[in-house]
């Protein structure tokens, strides 16, 4: 990895993240330079990586998405090898980690569901950094700032960002990107 995670977000600080082949498609005529794939299965996975680095973009695979694909650390050493992949999504930090280990971008998701994910989140980045974190669901700038405080790693805040007013809203609370399958956030 010859850049780092706060670069990429800073070239890129609205992320695509695609859902589907149409949706793929559609990322390729924007300006978004990062992608998170949300689907896929070990069949087609190097192909959705594929069609994305042959425009230039970095292709982070949700790793907990891919069907087929297994929640064992040796799936981030097939994507990393095989799909040539840039990155990894995971609600598993072990998985996070090995990705971290083989050269990929770690990317934790995140669920702040109530104060005490919060605080578990807190204490969780006491003892591991990922690259980036993302966290869902987008749209809790309070929460952002609350992160933003106890951590440098960077922040991204996705799920349920529909406008470009909550786009700004999250930039202003410490988000350093944004992800959205909202395509008409990828053209703002």
């Amino acid at each position: 990895m010859t850049m780092s995670a706060m670069d990429l977000l800073e070239i890129s600080p609205v992320i695509a993240a695609v859902k589907d082949d149409r949706g793929l498609k559609r990322c390729l005529d924007s300006e978004c330079q990062t992608v998170f794939i949300l689907y896929g299965n070990i069949c087609n996975i190097q192909r959705i990586v594929e069609t994305l680095k042959e425009h230039g973009k970095y292709a982070m695979v949700h790793a907990d998405l891919v069907q087929g694909l297994g929640s064992r650390e040796v799936a981030m050493d097939f994507l990393k090898e095989y799909t040539k992949a840039d990155g990894i999504i995971s609600t598993k930090p072990m998985l996070v980690r090995r990705a971290m280990e083989v050269g990929l971008f770690g990317i934790l998701r995140a669920f702040m569901i109530d104060s005490m994910a919060v605080d578990n989140t807190k204490k969780m980045l006491e003892s591991f950094s990922p690259d980036m974190m993302e966290i869902m669901p987008g749209v809790m700038p309070k929460i952002i700032r609350t992160l933003r405080e106890c951590t440098d790693i960077p922040l991204i805040s996705g799920g349920l960002i529909s406008e470009k007013k909550e786009v700004l809203e999250m930039f202003s609370a410490g988000a350093d990107a944004i992800s959205t399958t909202k395509e008409e956030l990828w053209f703002i």
